[in-house]
């Protein structure tokens, strides 16, 4: 099958300039209504590699996600909220993003266009066999993570890619492709709208089903989360009210003394079993 950049066709739309404002924002609506829909048919290929990455994690693996511009960005953003959430070392689940720390502000010029940085960055990060690399990249061309998923295959790590144009470059690098297909932009060919959307959903789902299924959540709720801020603290204080049936300012000492919901739930039962 021929390729064919979806992402980079006309808009739907036309004369934007022309619109009122709320025809505007109506129909930037309408578009974004069909990324949840793109994003439900991918599911299967979601499932298939949530099911690679956790026994992977279990033995001490970490996720790799690659990218350039606001798909580098994105990966970026879902690593950092893996500690404070989920309570898991930084370590754990990385983004690189093409161009390094100076590009999440600023483009830097050629960086997505080299392909063998991403690899050499792989390697500085010492990946292995029990490592993920999941390269993101709307238009599925960029050379910044086709390379480094072209050699993390080689060395045998499983490669995953999440895409919004059918049979990529970057999916033909990937063990598990993932393909989300959104159709054109409401500006044309700005992927950062309905595919920066959906890339950021399945990164939601990919990295907390993964952290549900290796025991970071309790019911529904955060156990491990850190307590970085007084809000945190309360929402802590408040889930052990709730499981043990203690006074606030009981709940809040616990808390405090063990540092997250789980530990302190735990040492109180254990005590309470001596």
């Amino acid at each position: 099958m021929a390729f064919t950049k979806i992402t980079e066709q006309p808009s739907l739309y036309n004369d934007l300039e022309k619109k009122s404002i709320r025809e505007i924002l109506e129909d930037i609506n309408t578009e974004d209504q069909k990324v949840a829909l793109a994003t439900r048919k991918a599911i299967p290929q979601i499932e298939k590699l949530v099911s690679e990455i956790v026994p992977r994690m279990k033995q001490g693996g970490r996720i790799f996600y690659m990218g350039a511009g606001t798909s580098g960005r994105l990966g970026v953003l879902d690593a950092s909220e893996i500690p404070p959430t989920f309570g898991m070392p930084k370590t754990l689940v990385i983004g690189l993003i093409a161009g390094g720390d100076i590009a999440l502000r600023n483009p830097v010029e050629n960086a997505e266009d080299d392909m063998e940085r991403g690899w050499q960055e792989l390697q500085e990060h010492n990946v292995n066999e029990k490592d993920v690399v999941i390269g993101i990249a709307a238009s599925g061309t960029t050379p910044y993570v086709i390379g480094a998923m072209r050699e993390a295959r080689k060395h045998g790590i499983l490669t995953g890619s999440i895409t919004s144009n059918p049979d990529s470059p970057m999916a033909a690098e990937a063990d598990i492709p993932i393909e989300m297909i959104v159709g054109p932009e409401y500006v044309t060919g700005s992927s950062r709208m309905k595919s920066g959307t959906g890339q950021k959903m399945i990164l939601n789902m990919i990295t907390t089903s993964v952290m549900i299924q290796l025991g970071r959540v309790k019911g529904n709720k955060m156990v491990n989360m850190q307590l970085s801020n007084q809000k945190l603290v309360d929402r802590g204080t408040r889930m052990i009210i709730e499981e043990l049936g203690l006074d606030y300012e009981h709940a809040k000492t616990l808390l405090l003394m063990h540092g997250s919901v789980k530990k302190a739930v735990d040492a109180y039962k254990n005590a309470s079993s001596i």
